[in-house]
């Protein structure tokens, strides 16, 4: 079965997650700008979600984590939670 690790900032609106997207882009470190923006309780961990398998997220999240290129910021992804960006580090198709 296909896992992925991966992490995430999420925040409300889409102007906010595209300029922390262009932040980390510039070279803004990924897990200091989820500490310092992100809404979700993983922002402790520099948006650290584990390992996990197909279904476990919600379905927009699930869809970009295991066909996105690894290691490469991917957003805004919208979900019922707010804007997301993600970032697989390592998947096992």
């Amino acid at each position: 079965m296909a896992r992925a690790t991966a992490r995430h900032i999420l925040v409300s609106s889409e102007a906010k997650c595209n300029e922390l997207k262009a932040a980390i882009e510039a070279g803004a470190d990924f897990a200091q700008v989820a500490k310092d923006n992100s809404s979700c309780p993983s922002s402790r961990d520099g948006g650290n979600l584990g390992t996990f398998g197909p279904g476990q997220m919600v379905k927009e999240f699930d869809t970009v984590v295991f066909s996105a290129p690894v290691n490469v910021v991917q957003g805004p992804v919208k979900t019922q939670f707010g804007y997301h960006l993600l970032e697989v580090t390592d998947r096992q198709d």
